[in-house]
């Protein structure tokens, strides 16, 4: 019998959901970990938003389900909301560093998929990261290396408190708390690999051709995410023309439409519940499409032009609006 390492036991990936679609995420993120067989524990932190559906897959995914209420009035984190509600969702990531049954930790935001395995990171240092890539002196918050700590989870509370944030998230207060990341100690300078944006397979193709085989973190960066993206019903595809890498894409919905979708029901909040109700069909592609996300498609300009949104199928639609007896 193979001996467990207690190590291992006290080291683990974080994520964080606010609610059923990010949660969507994580969910995927946790299948990613699991697919490249990492030896760490997976936990995440959750608030009351989420519903009791996704908590109980959550449970399922993940070795720690923590819900933290920043708007708990015996929470210290309630009274600083108090005078800056502004930083509400930042501060619910802040309590990572409350999970001090672990003695390191790798967080990854909910809009991730690990792609290789990556458990070198627990061999780092706090504060590790990757350089953002709008502006390298500071580092992006999606993935950084840290040891839980009440103390420090204290002090970043207070200092977000006093200085705000210079970006309106986790990123500024992360950034100008642990200030000398950019010049203390190289070696906390993560590669690329650790945090690549989905895309850069477009914007650097070059770099991306020479050193794309060894990214082992994708990182879904901007407004549009995974989950928002249209999907072909027919096919079983990501539909092209998204500014995200459509191979990395194509991974994060291959693990959805596996591990996570089938487990989802109307029970869920939001585009959960509207994705619950794609299901596969007898050749093993869905056969029904979310409205909601064919939807957010429609209005950043992605059509399914020989899907769905096929000239004959809006002109059938048409058709039956127009025989429907008026009421």
């Amino acid at each position: 019998m193979k001996r467990i390492d207690s190590k291992l036991d006290q080291q683990a990936y974080v994520t964080c959901a606010t609610n059923d679609t990010y949660a969507l995420g994580a969910l995927v993120l946790a299948q990613s970990l699991r697919n490249v067989q990492t030896t760490r524990k997976l936990a995440i932190i959750i608030t009351p938003e989420v519903s009791d559906k996704i908590k109980g897959l959550l449970r399922n995914a993940f070795d720690v389900v923590e819900i933290v209420d920043v708007l708990d009035s015996k929470d210290e984190a309630h009274l600083a909301l108090l005078t800056r509600p502004d930083l509400g969702i930042t501060f619910t990531k802040f309590h990572c560093w409350r999970l001090t049954q672990f003695q390191k930790c790798v967080f990854l935001d909910a809009d991730i998929i690990v792609i290789r395995n990556c458990d070198e990171l627990f061999e780092r240092e706090e504060l590790s990261a990757v350089p953002d890539v709008g502006w390298p002196d500071c580092f992006n918050s999606g993935v950084f290396v840290y040891k839980p700590s009440q103390e420090t989870f204290k002090a970043i509370l207070e200092f977000a408190l006093h200085n705000g944030s210079f970006d309106g998230g986790d990123q500024g207060v992360l950034n100008m708390f642990f200030k000398d990341w950019r010049t203390s100690d190289i070696s906390r300078h993560l590669s690329f690999i650790y945090n690549m944006n989905a895309n850069v397979s477009y914007t650097y193709q070059p770099a991306y051709k020479q050193f794309g085989k060894d990214v082992k973190i994708v990182h879904f960066l901007g407004a549009i995410k995974p989950w928002m993206e249209s999907y072909n019903s027919e096919t079983g595809r990501v539909q092209p023309g998204s500014p995200h890498s459509y191979e990395h894409l194509q991974m994060w919905w291959d693990i959805f439409m596996k591990h996570v979708q089938p487990n989802l029901s109307e029970e869920c909040k939001g585009i959960a519940a509207e994705l619950s109700k794609l299901h596969l069909g007898p050749c093993g592609s869905a056969s029904a499409e979310s409205s909601e996300s064919r939807r957010y498609a429609w209005e950043r300009g992605h059509v399914d032009y020989m899907g769905q949104d096929a000239f004959s199928n809006i002109e059938k639609k048409l058709e039956e609006s127009i025989k429907e007896p008026k009421k």
